[in-house]
């Protein structure tokens, strides 16, 4: 959303280019179909994750459902974004 504020304009900017990069990378990390999908593909497939968050001793455990179809993809980006470092 443009504004007169030439500092707020650039921050938008800023942010959108980031967020652009991150999913792009996440799609790259998920598998190769989502390394060429759309951004609204990846925000279907990936950010809105359908799952039950359960808190247990001071532990969070996140419930995928059984048959979801894209939960391999999902779980390929998530282990490869907390693998310990090389």
């Amino acid at each position: 959303m443009p504004s007169g504020n030439f500092q707020a304009n650039n921050a938008w900017l800023t942010l959108w280019a980031i967020t652009h990069n991150l999913l792009r990378a996440a799609g790259s990390l998920a598998g190769s179909f989502h390394a060429r999908a759309t951004t609204a593909t990846l925000r279907a497939h990936l950010i809105n994750v359908p799952a039950r968050l359960a808190r247990s001793a001071r532990r969070q455990t996140l419930h995928l459902l059984d048959r979801w179809p894209w939960q391999h993809a999902f779980t390929d980006l998530f282990d490869t974004a907390h693998a310990p470092p090389t």
